[in-house]
Formats: structure tokens, C-alpha cells, sequence
């Protein structure tokens, strides 16, 4: 929500005109203070004057059910986008849900628009974001999700990535690499439980297994094994192994043969090893 301060002028009991602050919640021109809430009665009421063509009612419906996309919105607050910008991408999706629902199928209109909203939102961001991924790639993406849905209406349960690529006759590599490329990017700091006390965080459930104590240790360890051997081994130690070169171009580059590259390195490593 974005919160102003606005003045409002009124009369004092000595009906003195005076200005005074008053907090007013404001989205897109909307004072959402004020937004009005309608009964289920008024809805279904409603909807039938919109099938009829009544433009009025039609109006009127959005406008009470714009309290229905502020709280849909409040899941992305984290996203860093600007709340007026997910407000109107939010009155999209519930534009949509309303010239698509039906009220035949014994549904509430809610159930039936928060996942047009939330769908409508994540399009958004998926457009709108700063890791950019090619138009073909998410073309592929959102085939793959069509066929996902039509699998599923098929199967009758969620059908397996493999079928997915039979469906549309691509490799199943192509599959995964579109569906993961429009995922939304998910903060480290972004709170995955909390039950009154510390939160966890998603950054407490990921495992560096490069950078831990272990490896520290061992690091630690290698170089003070290292710093022991002469300064050809060493020299050899460092072409082989962390600069990536053959016995022969270490043979070539320091001017000995490569069996004796080849005896040094075996020495050297032999000799390593009591500090390792």
C-alpha cells in the first residue's frame, strides 16, 4: 500500500476553520479506503445485468471486487515492483475473470479470479524481468504449459516432463530448460516459515557444499603441504595441477624431460601427503 498524508480542512466547536492530517491509502488514483463490498446476492445480481450488456453493472462489479486484487497483490510485495503497476496488471486479470466466468458452474467468483489474477501478475513479471530470457525460449515454455494442461485433462493426472516432449515432439532437455528459464527468482532472504520466533529463511535451506569448513580446512591444509615441497616440485605442483597442463608442456616449459616431470610429480605428491 502506498500511504499519504493528506490535509483536510474542518471546523473547530468555535467553528473556526482549520487543516488537519488524515491518513489516506491511495493505489492508482483509487482511495482504497472507501472501496465498497458486495454481498453474494449483489454479485450474482449483478452479473446477470453483465450478460446482458449493462456497462454500468459492469463497472460497478469491478469496482467491488478491486478490494479482491489489493490482496492478491500483497504476495508480491517483495518483487520490487511499484504497487501501482501490479494494481492495473491485477485489474487486467480480474477484467479477464469476469468476461470469462460462468455462473452455471456453481462457483464462487473468488475462487474462479484469484488465480486469473495471480496468473495475470506473474506473466508480468516474467516479461518484466531483469534476467531476460528469449522470445523462442519462452514461446517453447508456454506450449509446454499448454501441453501440460491438455495431459492433465487427458491423463487425468499431472503428466511426466518426457511426456510432456512426446506431446510436442521435441527433446525433453528443451522442455526443462524453458520451463525453468521463466520460474520466477526467488529471494534468499524470502521467509519459508515462521512460527512467531526467528524466521527461516530459503538461504538456511541451501548447502554450499563448495565453501564449507571441510574444504576450508583442506584448502588450509594444501597450501602448508605445498609451501614444504622444493621450487621445481612446487612449480611443477602448480602447472599440473591448477593451471591445467600436460607433463609434456610442463616438461617443455621448465626444460627437463617428461619422466622426470613425471618422478618429481609423484614425489612431490608422495610427500604431500604426511601434511594432508
Amino acid at each position: 500500500m502506498i500511504v499519504w498524508l493528506n490535509k483536510k480542512k474542518i471546523k473547530n466547536p468555535l467553528n473556526q476553520e482549520v487543516s488537519v492530517l488524515v491518513n489516506k491509502v491511495e493505489i492508482c488514483g483509487v482511495n482504497t479506503s472507501k472501496l465498497p463490498i458486495l454481498t453474494n446476492t449483489q454479485k450474482d445480481e449483478l452479473f446477470k445485468r453483465i450478460k446482458n450488456g449493462d456497462k454500468s453493472a459492469r463497472e460497478e462489479f469491478i469496482r467491488g471486487n478491486l478490494r479482491l486484487v489489493l490482496s492478491v497483490i500483497q504476495r508480491f510485495n517483495n518483487r520490487g515492483e511499484h504497487v501501482d503497476d501490479l494494481f492495473q496488471v491485477g485489474c487486467i486479470g480480474l477484467i479477464k475473470a469476469i468476461d470469462n466466468f460462468d455462473l452455471s458452474q456453481n462457483v464462487k467468483f473468488s475462487t474462479y479470479a484469484v488465480p486469473m489474477i495471480i496468473g495475470e501478475i506473474r506473466r508480468y513479471l516474467r516479461d518484466n524481468n531483469s534476467i531476460r530470457v528469449s522470445r523462442s525460449l519462452k514461446d517453447t515454455a508456454y506450449k509446454a504449459l499448454q501441453a501440460k494442461e491438455k495431459l492433465t485433462n487427458k491423463l487425468s493426472r499431472d503428466p511426466s516432463v518426457s511426456e510432456i516432449a512426446e506431446e510436442m515432439n521435441i527433446p525433453r532437455e528443451d522442455v526443462i530448460l524453458a520451463l525453468d528459464a521463466i520460474q520466477d527468482p526467488i529471494s534468499l532472504f524470502e521467509s519459508v516459515y515462521h512460527d512467531g520466533g526467528d524466521a527461516i529463511y530459503v538461504m538456511d535451506q541451501v548447502s554450499d557444499e563448495k565453501n564449507n569448513d571441510e574444504s576450508w580446512l583442506e584448502n588450509i591444509s594444501i597450501n602448508e603441504a605445498i609451501s614444504r615441497l622444493s621450487e621445481r616440485e612446487r612449480m611443477i605442483i602448480d602447472l599440473r595441477f591448477f593451471r591445467g597442463r600436460t607433463q609434456m608442456e610442463v616438461a617443455e616449459e621448465i626444460g627437463i624431460s617428461q619422466a622426470q616431470v613425471s618422478r618429481l610429480e609423484k614425489a612431490a605428491l608422495k610427500h604431500m601427503r604426511k601434511y594432508v
